[in-house]
């Protein structure tokens, strides 16, 4: 678009919204209006802005921001999405313009800033506190270092409440992790599986949300209540599966570190059936170890309730410790070392586990992907009496994603996930592969 058939657009959307216009006698004058510079444009929006008149001021800015000059185009998405912060509380439509504009501008590190300090305001901690990583990274302009250790202090106001939902759709070579054996080994010889304990493919709906009530006890402490949940649904009812969780405790906070602390409850149904009861304790620790990276600790105690087979009722522990660094503006990662133990009635279903899980992040142009690997080894106590074998287990899982923004719809944007699970094991029951998508939505920002 040339600059003088933008001056008559913009000239155009600000007589549309100026109350005098409808009103008036005589034509407007169509030179002057197409003589109006885009510095005038900026004049008149942020004059609208500061006299409170927000509607004019957003139409102004917007007419700027589809100027194919990119320094205009970014100087009137600044402008406008500040205004829709500060000044309307629409933080989510801020949101989408700084992701916009980092999409053109991955360093510019001022926009990064303002976009954690959105997520922080629309409770999103983890994503505001990845973008002032992420802003360290870059390099910080000493104007900017001050307003980075505002924002990453100002993380401990809290909102009170808040929460999240994602729908997807869920094609699933195997949606009930079986073997592919038709015959199951055991010491007094192979056993027929019927179809329901074979690996199953199947389409369905995936649905998870989470919600969180935050009450402010002092200072630097806050009682938290979450809420999260879980479904996939399939046409077959049989391999439905929900999960539903609350936790409660104390959230204290230390300068820039974090403890978490709370009691917890869990349910799971498969199949329309209640699966497991669980209910415990958990303790999570996050300490900056430099401005671009966290360290993250991960503690659980936790008593299982099997709801089919008693002898698998147990008590499980739990550590992990992992770091998260930005490497980048654009490119960041993770890496996490975990430990179980599975203490069950029967010594045959006790376990033991370990493992290691990483992550690496990379922004392309308008497009967040993401790949994440891991690796767990896993060994029972005893054999059971009815398998030849001890169980022991190595299972892998490698997944990638992209949320893609150029598809943006309002303030959600197309998110695509592929993930392939192996699960290698003595015992042919918990031998298999699966191959799982996702499509669904997710936040543009």
């Amino acid at each position: 678009m040339s600059a003088r058939y933008f001056n008559i657009f913009a000239a155009w959307a600000i007589l549309a919204v100026l109350p005098h216009a409808a009103q008036a006698q005589s034509a407007p004058e169509p030179a002057r209006a197409m003589s109006l510079t885009p510095a005038e444009l900026f004049r008149f929006a942020d004059e609208a802005r500061d006299a409170g008149d927000y509607d004019t001021a957003e139409a102004a800015y917007r007419a700027l921001a589809g100027n194919p000059d990119a320094e205009l185009r970014t100087e009137a998405r600044f402008r406008l999405a500040l205004m829709l912060a500060d000044q309307k509380q629409d933080y989510e439509a801020a949101a989408v313009l700084f992701r916009e504009i980092l999409d053109e501008k991955p360093d510019a590190v001022r926009v990064r800033v303002e976009l954690a300090r959105m997520q922080a305001s629309l409770g999103n901690f983890e994503s505001a506190r990845r973008e002032l990583r992420a802003a360290q990274a870059a390099g910080l302009p000493p104007q900017v270092e001050q307003l980075v250790s505002f924002y990453a202090a100002a993380l401990a106001a809290r909102k009170r409440v808040g929460g999240s939902v994602q729908l997807a759709i869920a094609p699933d070579s195997n949606i009930n992790r079986a073997t592919q054996s038709e015959t199951l080994e055991t010491i007094i010889g192979d056993f027929d599986l019927s179809e329901d304990a074979q690996a199953t493919s199947g389409i369905g709906l995936a649905l998870r949300g989470q919600g969180y009530y935050r009450l402010p006890v002092g200072e630097r402490t806050d009682i938290l209540l979450r809420a999260n949940g879980s479904a996939r649904f399939y046409g077959r009812d049989e391999f439905n599966d929900y999960i539903a969780s609350l936790q409660l405790g104390p959230q204290f906070t230390m300068g820039g570190q974090r403890l978490s602390l709370a009691a917890l409850v869990s349910h799971r149904w498969f199949g329309n059936e209640a699966y497991n009861l669980a209910y415990g304790v958990s303790g999570n620790w996050q300490k900056p170890l430099s401005e671009t990276t966290r360290l993250t600790l991960d503690a659980t105690a936790i008593l299982s309730e099997d709801k089919q087979n008693e002898l698998r009722d147990s008590t499980r522990y739990s550590l992990a410790v992992g770091v998260d660094k930005a490497f980048s503006a654009r490119l960041g990662g993770g890496l996490r070392v975990s430990g179980n133990r599975d203490d069950a009635r029967d010594p045959g279903y006790a376990t033991t586990s370990g493992g290691v899980d990483g992550y690496l992040f990379r922004e392309v142009g308008e497009t967040t992907v993401v790949l994440s690997a891991g690796y767990d080894h896993l060994e029972a106590d005893k054999r059971l009496f009815l398998y030849p074998r001890r169980r022991v287990d190595d299972r892998f899982e490698l997944g990638l994603s992209g949320t893609f923004r150029s598809f943006r719809i309002g303030s959600f944007a197309p998110l695509a996930t592929i993930r392939y699970e192996n699960n290698s094991s003595t015992i042919d029951i918990y031998d298999y592969q699966r191959i799982a998508v996702e499509l669904g939505v997710t936040a543009a920002f």
